[in-house]
Parts: structure tokens; C-alpha cells; sequence
């Protein structure tokens, strides 16, 4: 059974910084791309940043790069996202995506709430 937990969400105020982790559980994690997607209130789930399986290529939407940095750890079957310089903008539930492209294989977590406010 394929489990993604996301953890490290919370309330963080303006400027400030999260790393948010992701444990991946029932799946040959290395085979995977990851990524990290958020949905903001009242908006669609969007791609904010993804690492290919080795981890040698990175990608961002243009909203968060220079802010985000995404990274993983295949011994550990995990995978981060470091965000500094937050702002209200950024406010959303993150979830992490594993999947293999051009397959069905494409796992979901249920999300953390990151809450960027005063």
C-alpha cells in the first residue's frame, strides 16, 4: 500500500520559513519523480516544484523559484520542500506527488496546511 505523509506545515509569519518533509512508504521511491503542489483557497491545485528521480534536475514555477528548493533523500524515501521568504501568497495545503511519467503510477499524500499570516 503506497502512503505519502506530508508533515512541517503550520502557521509562519510573513518572511519567515518552513521545510516541509514528505515519507514515502510502499513504493520503489527512487523509480519516482516528486513534487510539491498546493492548492490556495478558492483556487485549483497548482505545480510548485518537482526533482527527477536521481535528483539531479529541478524544476519551479516561476511564483516560487528563488524562495523554494526541493530536495530528496532516496536512502530515506523522503523528499523536502525548503521555503524561506514567505508571504500570504503562499498560503495553501502542500501535498506531495510521486509518480512515474507515462504510467498510472501516481501517488497522492493528503496535504499540510501552511498558513502564512501575522
Amino acid at each position: 500500500q503506497v502512503q505519502l505523509v506530508e508533515s512541517g506545515g503550520g502557521l509562519v509569519q510573513p518572511g519567515g520559513s518552513l521545510r516541509l518533509s514528505c515519507a514515502a512508504s510502499g513504493l520503489s521511491f527512487s523509480r519516482y519523480a516528486m513534487s510539491w503542489n498546493r492548492q490556495a483557497p478558492g483556487k485549483e491545485r497548482e505545480l510548485g516544484t518537482g526533482i527527477t528521480t536521481g535528483g539531479g534536475t529541478t524544476n519551479y514555477a516561476d511564483a516560487v523559484k528563488g524562495r523554494f528548493t526541493i530536495s530528496r533523500d532516496n536512502a530515506n524515501n523522503k523528499v523536502y520542500l525548503q521555503m524561506n521568504s514567505l508571504d500570504s501568497e503562499n498560503t495553501a495545503v502542500y501535498y506531495c506527488n510521486a509518480r512515474i511519467v507515462g504510467t498510472r503510477y501516481d501517488w497522492w499524500g493528503q496535504g499540510t496546511q501552511v498558513t502564512v499570516s501575522s
